[in-house]
């Protein structure tokens, strides 16, 4: 008989539910595209737009894309009320990552951008 995911689940102690809850949730996050993560925000394509001031199919084929600016990327990720970060890493240097900074114009939010952004609650 075979035993259910939500079996095994249940059968941890609490301490190492959350552990694997979280971890889930991590490779969740990992793996999310730029549609994804519009979604888990409750965003539509014509609201983003609206916030970046360009038309609903722009939006679309921004998510669509494989390859992009990352002043466009960092665009979309503040219209959703985010910051990118950029990380590189090295094998043969420590730390491994490195946060890269200022990659938007003069290290600063667009304007336009900014003055639209949803309000985000603390």
């Amino acid at each position: 008989m075979a035993v259910s995911q939500e079996e095994v689940i249940a059968s941890l102690s609490p301490e190492r539910r959350a552990h694997v809850e979280a971890r889930a949730q991590e490779l969740i996050e990992e793996e999310m595209t730029l549609r994804d993560l519009r979604s888990v925000h409750h965003l539509t394509q014509e609201r983003v737009a609206e916030i970046l001031g360009v038309e609903q199919d722009s939006v679309s084929r921004m998510e669509r894309r494989a390859d992009m600016l990352i002043s466009t990327m960092s665009g979309y990720v503040e219209a959703m009320g985010g910051k990118l970060r950029l990380i590189a890493e090295f094998p043969n240097r420590r730390p491994y990552a490195v946060k890269l900074c200022d990659l938007t114009e003069n290290g600063q939010t667009s304007r336009r951008i900014k003055s639209k952004m949803p309000k985000v609650a603390d």
